[in-house]
């Protein structure tokens, strides 16, 4: 059994955070022989933090992040990625749309992989989610060459290793979109596979606001004309 670090970022998830957390931990215990639960409370305005720090007192597999302010949902997957411990790093978020038992139909491929990336299948979102993402995924593929069936998933197996090994500049939802693009430009093992996934019972989500489009529409460009600079400047080596 593989070592686990589940990583859940949450802002105003108090309806759905202890049930997301109780998940987290039988999947864990099922599939890790050790295994934590970093939940990053990015900025809640409601008592997402409080009731994530009154488990943890109780559970030291529980621990907990706080950002002062909103930083963004890349902000907070970059700072549970940081945090993490064990070897393995696994990503869903804490709004429970996903049947996190699933996890254990990815172990077993962990031998052969470096990164096991789920795609949810059927999505529950509405509609118009379902077109933006739809839309964001061919100009992902477009920009970069075929990156993932479903690039936003939040149901990620990856080694911790290739987090530190790289500069993942982007903050907002295109974190996810450079930390697959540069993994795969740098040979690691991809695997793909259908999660389930179900609607959202408690809270809102914030994917479709517009300053959270804008902003990772602005980091989209930013990162390729980053990754252009850099193939310049290995060209001119």
């Amino acid at each position: 059994m593989i070592r686990i670090s589940a990583v859940l970022p949450a802002l105003n998830e108090q309806d759905n955070i202890v049930e997301a957390i109780a998940e987290s931990g039988d999947a864990m215990a099922r599939c890790a022989s050790e295994y934590e639960i970093i939940v990053v409370d990015d900025g809640s305005t409601d008592q997402t933090g409080e009731i994530v720090g009154r488990l943890a007192e109780s559970d030291p597999r529980i621990r907990l992040i706080q950002h002062e302010r909103n930083q963004g949902y890349g902000g907070a997957l970059y700072s549970g990625f940081r945090a993490a411990q064990f070897e393995w790093v696994f990503l869903t978020d804490a709004d429970r749309q996903f049947e996190v038992s699933e996890l254990a139909s990815f172990i077993p491929h962990c031998d052969g992989y470096d990164l096991i990336l789920g795609y949810r299948r059927p999505r529950r979102d509405p509609y118009m989610r379902r077109l933006n993402a739809f839309g964001w995924n061919m100009l992902v593929d477009l920009l970069f060459g075929y990156t993932a069936r479903d690039v936003d998933c939040a149901f990620k197996l990856f080694r911790r290793s290739i987090f530190d090994n790289m500069v993942v500049r982007s903050r907002g939802a295109t974190l996810s979109t450079e930390f697959l693009v540069r993994s795969r430009r740098a040979g690691y093992r991809f695997l793909e596979k259908s999660v389930s996934h179900r609607p959202r019972g408690f809270g809102s989500a914030t994917g479709a606001k517009p300053a959270v489009i804008v902003r990772a529409f602005r980091e989209l460009i930013e990162f390729w004309l980053a990754l252009r600079q850099e193939r310049i400047r290995e060209e001119v080596r």
